[in-house]
């Protein structure tokens, strides 16, 4: 098989995830295509996650686990990536030619990374993507309503030249939707895309909140003020939530959100070119459609860098999966 598959790591912070955490590492352990390396953050678990992760590790030569004090406050958000970081300097980023956040409460088939690196093999421009996320609930699923623009926050998948290009995740509200900016700022494209071997079952809903979902709808308020988001445009990010349930409160929750960090003043995100790029993006996005906008962003993005047209494409295969659970 000719496709860009040097090694991959995965860092998975975690924390209490012991309702979820058996599907992610079965899910894992099923690869086609094993990672070089997984290494799993315990952010301080006090339910069954450190014994699903102690067996776990007894079976999968290339999983290890770092674990954590519980006697800590963790933040939702920065205390995710401060746990990443934490797996990111266990390791020697050189090592690998891609990295993924991938968290633990997530679904996915055998050939979701083999299909990955088919597509990065295809497209030397290509900094970030992930799968498409849905929802379960009984028989039924459904998909999660999330733009193109961006790799999703439970799957990052990354180049690491990209990686290192943004200088990895900020460790601030809204790191998941900061990274795609940059990665347009830097010259390199992010998204997620449908495919079947590509689908991801999100076993916790996105945007909902160790608090509670209306908790984690205004959090989602202010990160979008926290980036620069005009408030035309959060308006409108709003109107299209409503029709998710529960009705009505998906959307006015993200509002109630960005209208709270503006009358505390809160700080917004230092990198000014960022914010700009943010309120170019989404003024694009309002007025063309995200779809043209996207296509437009990628085709600058290949004309300014064409020496990446050039770079090898046939690398090493990493081992297939040898255990499974």
């Amino acid at each position: 098989m000719d496709v860009d598959s040097q090694p991959y790591l995965l860092i998975t912070p975690c924390r209490d995830e012991a309702a979820f955490l058996k599907s992610t590492i079965t899910s894992v352990a099923s690869q086609t295509i094993a990672p070089a390396r997984w290494v799993v953050v315990d952010d301080g678990s006090t339910d069954e996650t450190p014994r699903i992760l102690e067996e776990a590790e007894k079976q999968l030569g290339f999983l290890s686990v770092i674990r954590r004090d519980p006697n800590r406050e963790r933040s939702v958000g920065p205390g995710v990536i401060e746990a990443f970081n934490i797996g990111l300097a266990s390791v020697d980023l050189d090592d690998y030619a891609f990295v993924c956040k991938l968290d633990g409460d997530l679904e996915f088939g055998p050939r979701y990374f083999e299909r990955l690196l088919e597509e990065y093999a295809q497209d030397p421009w290509l900094g970030t993507l992930s799968g498409k996320t849905f929802l379960r609930e009984e028989q039924r699923e459904w998909e999660e309503r999330i733009g193109d623009e961006n790799s999703h926050g439970c799957a990052k998948f990354y180049r690491t030249e990209c990686f290192r290009d943004i200088g990895g995740f900020v460790p601030f509200l809204g790191w998941d939707g900061i990274d795609g900016h940059m990665c347009r700022l830097k010259g390199w494209k992010a998204k997620s895309m449908h495919d079947p071997d590509l689908k991801i079952i999100h076993l916790r809903r996105m945007g909902s909140s160790h608090v509670s979902f209306w908790h984690g709808r205004k959090r989602w308020g202010r990160y979008k003020r926290f980036i620069g988001s005009a408030w035309y445009y959060v308006l409108a990010a709003s109107m299209y939530r409503m029709f998710e349930k529960p009705y009505f409160l998906s959307g006015v929750g993200i509002v109630a959100g960005y209208l709270e960090s503006a009358l505390r003043r809160e700080s917004r995100f230092a990198d000014t070119a960022c914010r700009e790029e943010v309120r170019r993006f989404e003024r694009e996005c309002l007025v063309r459609g995200k779809t043209r906008t996207l296509a437009d962003y990628h085709a600058r993005i290949e004309q300014a860098h064409p020496e990446r047209a050039k770079a090898p494409k046939h690398l090493s295969i990493p081992a297939k999966a040898t255990a499974s659970l």
